[in-house]
């Protein structure tokens, strides 16, 4: 009976963790991603499109940034939309091929991305708190309308704070990959 409460609670705990994945692969190391092109929008034949469905991105190197496009009169288009995107960097174009250096990142913005990152972190727990708090008062609904008894309601409260004891390590420990990666030179 319970084990419905605690398969929801696991439930709104991987949505936490999968946001902070999510939002986490915007936050600028000092190394190329294309992720960090994820929400720029292209103006194609006057229709906002991401810029991954009007071109080819590829990493070719660790601090730039490539983007092909498919038709070669987007290329002006593509390079505004980058701008407008204000993501500090600077598009140079061949004619062909866009290319975006991905600058090298000083030590006080590396600080402060590394903030960025822990509150982002602290954003998931709250998540998987509020799911944990959710799941406690579902196990106390199902006691009081005697659907488990004292002991069945202690049992799963019990295994829903170990389930989200593992979720907050996990959590823990992706930002800590993505600080040291944000420390990296």
């Amino acid at each position: 009976m319970y084990n419905d409460v605690i398969k929801k609670a696991r439930s709104g705990m991987d949505k936490a963790v999968e946001s902070l994945k999510k939002d986490m692969t915007k936050v600028r190391t000092g190394r190329a991603s294309t992720s960090l092109l994820d929400d720029v929008m292209v103006d194609y034949y006057g229709t906002p499109t991401p810029l991954n469905q009007v071109g080819t991105l590829a990493v070719p190197e660790p601090r730039l940034i490539t983007i092909q496009p498919w038709e070669k009169k987007l290329l002006a288009d593509i390079e505004r939309a980058i701008f407008k995107a204000d993501l500090g960097l600077n598009p140079t174009s061949d004619g062909n091929l866009i290319r975006l250096v991905i600058p090298p990142m000083t030590e006080e913005r590396r600080k402060e991305m590394g903030k960025v990152v822990r509150k982002m972190g602290e954003d998931a727990k709250v998540g998987v708190r509020s799911a944990r708090r959710d799941a406690n008062d579902g196990m106390k609904k199902l006691e009081k309308n005697k659907e488990i008894s004292e002991d069945d309601l202690k049992r799963g409260e019990k295994e829903i704070q170990d389930v989200t004891d593992s979720y907050v390590a996990k959590i823990d420990d992706l930002v800590s990959q993505k600080e040291k990666e944000i420390m990296e030179i």
